[in-house]
């Protein structure tokens, strides 16, 4: 199998430095409303991508549906590609040593923290690479734990037959009302799914709004700790923190953000860039109407890659560009705001609104 062609992608962003549009970003977008259906869509949104760390909050759920007791940090934790700050690493922990597991038994790979300060702390400690540092590693804590309680051996937790994985599967077909169209390995070693993005949006939106009581403990926990996703300062950590919406990236340019009121974007950028996927999703809520637009433009000002050219008089780089909606992305606004009042009064099927070259990619 395999995901979207560039000839059904359209145009997510461009790159412009010194007015001079240097790069294009292609793939699909979709946005649904909180009754699940989809609102606006580009590209070919209903082709399979494998959503990787976008999973993660469904993953979470997952293990807390096996009864485990996750809460507060390690419930944000347990859902986070963190940065291996100081205050990831006690939390992962404080999980595996809740269920008398340690370090040795995670199966993800071993590296350094991706946290500068922890990072030097660890290195002058003698303790440069672990698998505590690796940006899953709360996930992994999670399985372990849930296959532990449940009654399975913790060596088996990333096999796809595992007491966990089996319930990882059943969480994401419920939560997104579709079944997997594939099955693979991610980075840190589990099992990942290709969803539709409609699919992936469905299920990050049922998160968000509290589909379950574990949904709705999680979402409480990412709300009250909005560091711990990422890291302090980092893109979905400052879009949780100041807009109240759940936000994750995956690897390979996928991002999911939903409302707690069941409005979400997913996006996948085709060549695997993140750069401009946290601006497409809030672009799309924005112009829905889901987000306020002045409130994520703000933190799209802030939390935008640098497009950079030469330095100041103390060597700081300075600003020569900025990443730009693109054609399709542009497309999607428009119609999404010509549609606004009918999208917040609660839109049908019949009333969809999609960009100007996806029609004939909906089935």
């Amino acid at each position: 199998m395999q995901t979207f062609t560039a000839d059904s992608a359209e145009e997510l962003a461009v790159v412009s430095r010194s007015d001079f549009v240097e790069s294009r970003h292609i793939g699909s977008a979709v946005i649904v409303d909180p009754s699940g259906a989809v609102v606006a869509s580009i590209g070919a949104p209903e082709e399979p991508v494998f959503v990787r760390s976008c999973l993660k909050p469904l993953q979470a759920i997952a293990c807390m549906e096996l009864g485990v007791p996750l809460s507060g940090d390690a419930a944000v934790v347990a859902s986070a590609s963190h940065r291996a700050e100081a205050d990831h690493v006690s939390v992962v922990k404080n999980m595996l040593s809740s269920v008398n597991l340690s370090e040795d038994d995670l199966q993800c790979p071993s590296c350094a923290p991706a946290d500068a300060d922890n990072r030097a702390a660890m290195r002058m400690s003698g303790m440069a690479e672990s698998r505590l540092f690796f940006n899953c590693s709360g996930k992994h804590a999670a399985f372990l734990m849930a296959q532990k309680i449940a009654g399975g051996r913790p060596e088996d937790y990333l096999r796809p037959d595992s007491l966990v994985q089996k319930q990882v599967r059943k969480t994401v077909e419920e939560f997104c009302g579709e079944a997997p169209a594939a099955a693979g390995i991610d980075g840190c070693g589990a099992p990942v799914y290709a969803l539709s993005l409609p699919g992936l949006a469905r299920g990050i939106a049922a998160a968000a709004s509290g589909k379950t009581e574990s949904a709705q403990q999680l979402m409480s926990a990412v709300l009250a700790s909005p560091w711990a996703i990422e890291g302090h300062g980092r893109e979905n950590s400052v879009v949780i923190e100041r807009l109240g919406i759940l936000a994750k990236k995956g690897a390979e340019g996928v991002s999911v953000m939903a409302t707690p009121d069941g409005w979400a974007a997913a996006v996948k950028v085709l060549d695997g860039s993140s750069r401009p996927a946290s601006l497409v999703a809030l672009r799309l809520l924005a112009a829905a109407g889901a987000v306020n637009m002045e409130a994520a433009l703000g933190v799209l000002s802030d939390i935008a890659p640098r497009v950079t050219g030469g330095a100041d008089e103390h060597g700081r780089a300075l600003d020569a560009g900025e990443v730009l909606p693109g054609a399709g992305l542009l497309a999607a606004e428009s119609a999404l705001t010509a549609a606004r009042p009918d999208n917040r009064a609660g839109t049908s099927s019949d009333n969809q609104t999609t960009s100007h070259a996806d029609t004939a990619e909906q089935h």
